[in-house]
């Protein structure tokens, strides 16, 4: 009886680091999308299945949340960390089938670019995750969260340059609207990346 009251610890980060993996080969594919259309339906179908096992994880965890009765760091923090990594996988999937749906026949290097610093920031994201489970890496880990706040400003400032540079010099409306939109999902994903680092410095915080 008492022991099935006793928590899963290693459960959770295991549950983390599946998730951060799969956010990183969202990623991936994402970053290859931008860089080469002619396999576009392959990639957005990827993207997604990925997403949908991201969900799995997700839903395993707040289950499983609701189940342990104590836990290795606080209940509100488990539930925000995953839940806004989930959202970055979300996000990827939505960037991906915007780009399907709008029929966007070219991207630019600005979207190319801002696709490789979401992937940054998800392999950063995914280091942070796989040291979390000790707090002897505290310093490392908040190394890592001042990391994917520098890749954060970096995508804004990108993100940025490419509006101005799309209001100035696209002449078709449609596609500057359609360009905009990916531009700011994308950018997006590094602002969701960025509050995840802000929730394990607040781990790091209170557990020190």
């Amino acid at each position: 009886m008492f022991g099935r009251l006793m928590p899963s610890e290693g459960k959770f980060f295991d549950l983390f680091n599946q998730h951060a993996e799969l956010c990183v080969k969202g990623a991936q594919e994402m970053v290859a999308l931008m860089t080469n259309f002619d396999d576009l339906e392959n990639r957005v179908h990827a993207i997604e299945i990925l997403e949908k096992q991201a969900d799995k994880v997700t839903y395993t965890t707040i289950e499983l949340l609701h189940k342990t009765f104590i836990t290795p760091i606080d209940r509100d923090d488990i539930h925000k960390l995953i839940t806004r990594m989930d959202d970055i996988l979300d996000l990827m999937e939505d960037a991906g089938q915007t780009v399907s749906l709008y029929d966007i026949r070219a991207i630019t290097p600005e979207a190319k670019r801002l696709a490789e610093l979401c992937l940054t920031c998800s392999e950063r994201v995914q280091a942070a995750v796989a040291l979390l489970h000790n707090m002897d890496n505290s310093r490392e880990i908040l190394v890592i969260c001042e990391q994917i706040d520098r890749l954060e400003s970096d995508a804004d400032h990108v993100m940025r340059a490419a509006m101005s540079k799309l209001f100035r010099d696209e002449p078709d409306v449609r596609n500057l609207i359609k360009l905009k939109a990916i531009y700011e999902i994308l950018e997006t994903v590094t602002d969701r990346c960025e509050d995840v680092a802000n929730i394990i410095q607040g781990i790091i915080v209170e557990n020190a």
